[in-house]
């Protein structure tokens, strides 16, 4: 067969320049989040109730719970919920507050870590973007990357300071993933960094799992269509993917649940049917007669069925969102105000200035990379991406978190479009079209830049003034006008008392069980159904009637913040329920109220039922 290869695939690499580049890339677009975020920054942990609660989840670790129980035992009704959330994150977190606290008191010490761990990542981020760009194009290619991944990173929440959740991680592993892939010289290293990666995302998180799928599936294509220029390269991906998962499976995964299935985390389900695929991949390479492009198309065929057959038998429910599961009143009050579930019908229809943000980059990359095809240039590395590219689409089209991974990987293939249209601009300048289309290309592969756009298009002028008072506002101004439910006051009030159960909103339920010592029933994870339907129950009932859910469930604290989206859901959804009456003062005689010293828009009863 002949080899499908790259132009310019033979040409010398020069790693230490891009690692140059990379290190000094990264280090002005820290400092450019430093200067942009440390000044007006109120609190050193993320913005997101992820961040919050891994928080927790990490101080739970160094306080010595166990490594193999991730269980969070203040949140939800009596015995806690079992988080889905590796250890894989919390443990190098752990380890920089560790270390911090050799040096500075432990508070200093968690500000460190959380300011330190998402910086750390923006480094190997821009690394694999690097080297997937400069693998497609050249020098001047991965310098655009580079450029492009410093504004995906600035203008975006993943890397912020105190951004602790598993997504930032995950984009990493996903820019690793493709960096290996697109590799012209088939490299051992490259592929079994990317099977490495693909088995550190499934250990990590479950939302990766379908891009992971399509990894799997193009190392699977290429060794079809390429025979044995590509049959080490297929080994090292197939055998690296399943050591490594093997290896993390017995290292996070508690031994009394190996032969649990869960469609969430690493369990025994992902793990049989990865494996079945990666093993069978790396035997199918060995066997004798594969010279047949025919017979390596049918052991493809033979693995794909097999891992089917897999995942029928041991996980059948994985091939459905988890989240489908959901009791539909947790589908109405809570998942539907989630941005990040969103569908791209409910995007459009909440928030239109904002969907070309989230859509716009990953469609123009998509057509790009068809063109190129299509045109027959660069055909290898243009169908790798846009396989790439493509299902993390339509897994935006489901869910809105999607995007954010098809923003990252439409980098490279844009950044070889703009170097080449660049070139053409500067090789002919009495072309104005052509500058003309460099610039535009240029401004068209950015997402914030589609955002803008989308806000001066929907929402005019006034829209864009709007928005920027809203940044423009820190948290010291707003409380200023108006006390906040989070204000330090309310949580030191609330802590004072003692040790119970709360009742609170649901996104109020992190930051309780980060700044006090109390159980909290809601907190917004989709494990802790039985705690958040609780708390739904309490403020949709009557005031009689949620005496018995609090009794019930063993509240001692109420916590009521009418000014959260919530809590005002709730009071709008039952007119005569508990929420609603307390929305116009009309609080039941067992709850007690509890005067909080200092400024908060937190209301603190003690639940005192006969």
């Amino acid at each position: 067969m002949a080899d499908i290869t790259l132009p310019g695939a033979s040409r010398a690499r020069a790693p230490r320049p891009l690692l140059l580049w990379t290190l000094v890339y990264g280090i002005v677009t820290m400092a450019v989040l430093a200067a942009l975020n440390l000044p007006a920054a109120s609190d050193y942990v993320g913005a997101d109730n992820d961040d919050v609660l891994r928080l927790v989840q990490v101080r739970d670790l160094l306080a010595g719970q166990s490594w193999f129980d991730v269980t969070q035992y203040r949140l939800g009704l009596d015995g806690g919920t079992l988080m889905h959330w590796s250890r894989l994150i919390d443990l190098p977190i752990a380890l920089l507050i560790r270390l911090f606290a050799q040096l500075v008191p432990m508070q200093q010490a968690e500000a460190l870590a959380l300011i330190v761990w998402p910086f750390l990542l923006i480094l190997p981020l821009m690394a694999a973007v690097a080297v997937a760009a400069r693998r497609m194009g050249d020098d001047v290619t991965m310098h655009l990357a580079l450029m492009l991944t410093a504004v995906f990173v600035v203008t975006g929440n993943r890397f912020l300071l105190g951004s602790i959740d598993h997504h930032n991680v995950q984009l990493v592993l996903v820019a690793t993933m493709a960096a290996g892939l697109v590799d012209p010289a088939r490299g051992l290293v490259g592929h079994a960094l990317a099977g490495l990666a693909a088995a550190l995302a499934i250990a990590i998180g479950a939302e990766t799992t379908p891009l992971v799928a399509t990894v799997c599936a193009i190392v699977g294509i290429l060794w079809a269509l390429e025979g044995e220029v590509y049959a080490r390269a297929a080994r090292a991906f197939s055998l690296t993917l399943l050591v490594s998962l093997s290896a993390m499976f017995f290292a996070t995964v508690p031994s009394v649940q190996y032969a649990v299935v869960t469609c969430d985390s690493l369990s025994v389900g992902f793990y049989a049917v990865v494996g079945i695929g990666a093993a069978s991949l790396f035997v199918a390479t060995q066997l004798p007669g594969m010279g047949d492009r025919r017979l390596r198309i049918a052991a493809i065929g033979v693995t794909g069925a097999l891992v089917l057959a897999g995942t029928v038998t041991i996980a059948p429910q994985c091939l459905q969102n988890p989240l489908n599961e959901l009791d539909p009143l947790l589908h109405t009050l809570w998942l539907s105000g989630v941005i990040e579930a969103q569908s791209f019908v409910d995007q459009l229809a909440k928030d239109p200035a904002a969907f070309g943000g989230f859509y716009a980059v990953g469609f123009f990359a998509i057509g790009v990379c068809l063109l190129r095809i299509v045109n027959g240039d660069r055909i290898r590395s243009h169908a790798i991406m846009l396989g790439l590219i493509a299902v993390s689409f339509v897994i935006a089209l489901v869910q809105v978190r999607g995007a954010i991974f098809a923003n990252l990987l439409a980098i490279p293939p844009l950044a070889l479009l703009i170097g080449e249209l660049r070139r053409k601009a500067r090789e002919e300048p009495q072309q104005l079209g052509t500058g003309l289309l460099f610039a535009l290309a240029a401004f068209l592969s950015v997402p914030s830049a589609w955002a803008l756009f989308g806000v001066l298009f929907v929402e005019g002028t006034a829209g864009v003034t709007n928005r920027m008072k809203g940044l423009a506002q820190t948290p010291a101004t707003m409380a200023g006008a108006k006390p906040a439910c989070d204000a330090p006051a309310g949580f030191a009030t609330l802590n004072s008392l003692p040790d119970g159960v709360v009742v609170a909103a649901v996104d109020l339920g992190p930051e309780i069980l980060r700044f006090t010592r109390h159980r909290v029933l809601s907190g917004p994870y989709h494990r802790n159904q039985g705690g958040m339907l609780t708390e739904l129950h309490v403020g949709l009932a009557e005031p009689e009637e949620a005496a018995a859910f609090l009794r019930g469930a063993g509240a001692t604290i109420l916590v009521f913040c009418p000014d959260l989206t919530p809590t005002q859901n709730i009071a709008s959804t039952k007119v005569d329920g508990l929420y609603a009456g307390m929305m116009k003062g009309e609080v039941p005689a067992y709850l007690r109220p509890v005067p909080i010293e200092g400024a908060s828009g937190m209301q603190i009863y003690r639940v005192e039922l006969p």
